[in-house]
């Protein structure tokens, strides 16, 4: 096996691989030149998770510090700690971004081309089963609207995905753009030191406050074992965020009642809550952003913070000028508009001299694509933990791959045989993900081809459901049938 990606999901797929799959050889090919993936990435002030880390972290390596929603360097070292912990670094060749994989039908195996280094030289590696485990962000550049007049300002422009490391913020005025993750983030971190942070929305998002904390996994911590206070905590938190996206779906507007009282009890009853922290969609339309220990909404009270619900009409020399005729001084602006999604690393698949197009599949299992064989994808929650369902996929890929051994089996290949609904496969709102729409693939009306963002569902089919569905086709070694 080749697993592409050596972030928070690759090195989980390389331990899954190497314990339950102890007879396959494999290597990790990450493009960059360290592990870690997303956060070895991102590095802008106050880079945290937005998951809480007994859910975002593995469950075969128990999270040990108190704090529950942490820094991103410690959930860096964490990665590479299981890495170094299980021999998983020593499999690891960095500097390798695979830009095309060629399936043969007739030799059963992939023909992965990497560059290599500055030069990017091309190397060829073969493999029977190939894993994608590079998320699908671009980690090449950022989202960045183009805005007129952005060469009139007279101040640094930056991206969070690519933050300078000599940036000075001192004293300075920031103006944040944007209203998701990325911006709730930034700017309690910078206003420490700013002289004053703007956030500049075009429209609001539901901010959730948390405890950075959770006292009840500390308390288990405490009184049991690692392991099953780390599973207990797991489980707890896993149920309580299924709880809560449940009742969301089910009573939208309970939801956002309960968001919004709890924001303006943070802010007081003088706040115009309804204007910078009310969307007009649902709750879980897109994606809620939480935030640790209130610490936004403390800033915004010491009033370091302020938020501004407006759109740009320009950049001038000295900030921007916004459509409602105010302006905006800054020093500073920070575009913190959204992402980039690149499906499969960007790279090229070919299938039996075909090209695939991914969008013109369907997604099996939220793991495999149709007509695609002997290759699976990590792809995390939207509305959960990232690594939750990433291990099932890893652990389910496992038990693949033993069947298939099992019973003399070369290739396995999801094959779409009835009249099968098709529906986006990623049913948010976000502006990343509607710009994304043309190159993501779809997922079903029904199972195995539906995605239900739901980690007990996903466990009962993945852990317990039959690999041999009648969906996936299984062949011998030396097939003379072409799979596209």
């Amino acid at each position: 096996m080749l697993i592409v990606g050596a972030g928070l999901s690759g090195i989980g797929a390389a331990y899954y691989l190497q314990t339950r799959c102890p007879t396959k050889t494999f290597a990790v090919l990450e493009a960059r030149e360290e592990s870690g993936g997303t956060w070895d990435l991102f590095r802008y002030p106050g880079v945290r998770s937005d998951s809480d880390m007994y859910t975002l972290g593995y469950s075969f390596r128990p999270w040990r510090h108190e704090k529950a929603i942490t820094d991103g360097p410690s959930i860096l070292q964490y990665i590479r700690d299981t890495a170094e912990e299980h021999g998983i670094d020593r499999k690891i060749r960095f500097g390798h971004r695979v830009i095309r994989s060629v399936w043969s039908s007739s030799d059963a195996q992939w023909t992965i081309v990497a560059e290599v280094g500055p030069e990017k030289q091309a190397l060829r590696y073969t493999c029977s089963f190939l894993y994608i485990c590079c998320g699908y962000y671009d980690y090449g550049e950022g989202y960045l609207p183009g805005w007129p007049g952005m060469n009139r300002f007279n101040g640094p422009i930056v991206h969070p995905q690519h933050w300078p490391g000599n940036l000075d913020y001192e004293g300075r005025r920031v103006v944040i753009i944007g209203s998701g993750a990325t911006a709730v983030t930034l700017a309690p971190a910078m206003a420490a030191t700013a002289a004053h942070v703007t956030v500049l929305q075009r429209s609001p998002t539901y901010v959730v406050s948390l405890p950075a904390q959770d006292a009840v996994a500390n308390w288990l911590h405490r009184w049991l074992p690692e392991r099953l206070s780390h599973g207990l905590a797991r489980w707890k938190n896993v149920l309580v965020s299924m709880f809560f996206y449940n009742l969301a779906r089910v009573s939208p507007e309970r939801m956002r009642q309960q968001i919004t009282k709890a924001v303006q009890q943070e802010l007081g009853p003088d706040y115009d809550v309804g204007r910078h922290f009310t969307p007009t969609y649902n709750p879980w339309d897109q994606r809620l952003c939480l935030i640790p220990d209130a610490d936004l909404f403390q800033a915004i009270r010491s009033g370091t913070v302020s938020i501004v619900t407006d759109d740009i009409e320009a950049f001038t020399e000295t900030g921007l000028q916004l459509r409602s005729g105010e302006e905006l001084t800054a020093d500073i602006i920070v575009t913190a508009a959204g992402l980039k999604v690149k499906l499969l690393g960007g790279m090229v698949i070919t299938v039996d001299d075909v090209p695939v197009n991914p969008s013109k599949t369907l997604l099996y299992k939220g793991m495999m694509f149709s007509d695609i064989p002997n290759l699976a994808c990590a792809i995390g929650y939207t509305n959960a933990s990232w690594t939750l369902k990433c291990e099932l996929t890893s652990a389910y890929v496992c038990r693949l791959l033993n069947y298939m051994d099992h019973n003399g089996y070369a290739w396995c290949v999801p094959r779409r045989r009835d009249d099968v609904v098709e529906e986006p496969a990623i049913p948010l709102t976000s502006g990343y993900i509607q710009r994304a729409a043309a190159i993501l693939p779809k997922q079903g009306s029904r199972r195995p081809w539906r995605l239900y963002q739901n980690y007990a569902l996903d466990m009962a089919a993945l852990r317990f459901g039959r690999v041999a569905d009648g969906t996936l086709e299984f062949g011998p070694p030396g097939c003379d049938r072409r799979m596209a």
